[in-house]
């Protein structure tokens, strides 16, 4: 990241509700100027990952103390519209549904004039280290994850 958050083509924009602002660079995008498919999903795990670190004040360091970690289960997106190069989209991270062991990220992507780009669902799943295998998501996460969830969840 570069010294003006301005700067950065991926900064935290807000921490309530989460936010983070990406701008489009050119590299992003094919020949004709639209955003490659694949790249909403760089989209996607950039804001899951930041605020995964907003959670655990650092990466992973909470988790790693629990000897847990969070790979993804599950991940879907939806296109609304295309994004071009210099568009700067909004992505806001909230908490949807907490199971036993995993939990949903929902992003809604809106452009500057409101519009919404896309929306994603990453859904992570707790698992220990050693041995691996599935385990309940810790207590700290689950509390950590609750000032975030959707107001109907």
């Amino acid at each position: 990241m570069s010294g003006h958050l301005e700067e950065s083509y991926e900064y935290v924009l807000d921490h309530a509700p989460f936010t983070v602002r990406r701008t489009i660079r050119w590299s992003d995008c094919d020949p004709a100027g639209i955003v490659f498919t694949g790249r909403f999903t760089e989209y996607l795990l950039g804001a899951v990952s930041l605020f995964m670190r907003h959670l655990h004040s650092g990466p992973g360091t909470v988790l790693q103390t629990l000897g847990v970690d969070t790979p993804c289960k599950g991940l879907s997106l939806v296109f609304h519209a295309p994004l071009r190069p210099d568009d700067v989209v909004d992505i806001r991270v909230t908490v949807g549904a907490l199971r036993e062991s995993s939990f949903d990220l929902q992003a809604h992507a809106a452009m500057a004039d409101g519009r919404l780009a896309f929306e994603g669902v990453f859904s992570p799943i707790c698992i220990r280290r050693e041995p691996r295998g599935r385990v309940p998501i810790p207590d700290l996460l689950r509390e950590r994850l609750q000032p975030h969830r959707t107001p109907d969840r």
